[in-house]
């Protein structure tokens, strides 16, 4: 026990020391047009799952997010065997660092996450990296859960890119996903424990407060947290 207490504080110190000085800002906010095509309402809650750069940034828009049930930071694309930050930052391992949203359909729709997230949460058309952090673990991807996921994703990002909404290409790659595997307890809920720390204070919070200017009616002051959140199906 002490042995795994001592290597989470040395990875944590290690995390904190790593990105004590961050290189640039957090991209600024894109406003958008709603996707064309959206979900059709449904009942139930579902899931999502996006990557876009450093999850914590994503997480954080998304905690809050209303209608987020929950937002945990993890990894998709790769195995389970490798789904440990150290080996997923080798940027060998086909894990993309990752966002899975349980969301209620009725209070917010996949469309719209997808506004936020194409908007606030990340720059779609930076490939391989985002921000400070450069790696294919950082790229810009979404993870399908159904056909109609794939359908909107795939429909929405098209609209975008006819409309020159941003100055280049999107180069969100859009595929089913295989698995997700949750992120060590030290990365959950990253920007609400740590707001001060120069990498969250410098790159993330701002996308927070995008998120309120630009999405005020999807807002919420209160985060949903990952350790206060209740078992969902």
């Amino acid at each position: 026990m002490r042995r795994s207490v001592l290597s989470l504080l040395a990875a944590t110190t290690a995390l904190t020391l790593a990105f004590a000085a961050p290189t640039r800002a957090a991209e600024d906010a894109v406003v958008i047009p709603a996707p064309a095509m959206d979900a059709a309402p449904a009942s139930g809650i579902q899931t999502a799952v996006i990557a876009g750069g450093c999850f914590w940034g994503v997480q954080g828009v998304f905690q809050h997010t209303a209608g987020v049930v929950n937002a945990v930071s993890g990894y998709a694309g790769g195995t389970k065997a490798t789904a440990d930050y150290q080996t997923v930052s080798s940027g060998r391992t086909g894990h993309a660092e990752s966002v899975e949203i349980k969301f209620d359909p009725k209070k917010i729709s996949y469309g719209k996450i997808l506004q936020i997230y194409f908007s606030v949460a990340h720059d779609p058309t930076q490939l391989n990296r985002q921000g400070p952090d450069g790696g294919t673990q950082y790229r810009s991807a979404i993870f399908t859960t159904s056909d109609e996921q794939k359908k909107v994703a795939e429909a929405y990002i098209a609209q975008l890119d006819s409309a020159k909404v941003f100055s280049k290409p999107i180069v969100t790659k859009v595929g089913a996903l295989e698995a997700f595997y949750p992120a060590e307890g030290y990365h959950q809920d990253y920007l609400t424990l740590h707001p001060n720390q120069p990498y969250i204070a410098y790159n993330d919070i701002p996308k927070v407060e995008n998120l309120k200017k630009l999405f005020a009616d999807n807002y919420i002051e209160k985060p949903t947290l990952v350790s206060a959140s209740k078992p969902t199906n």
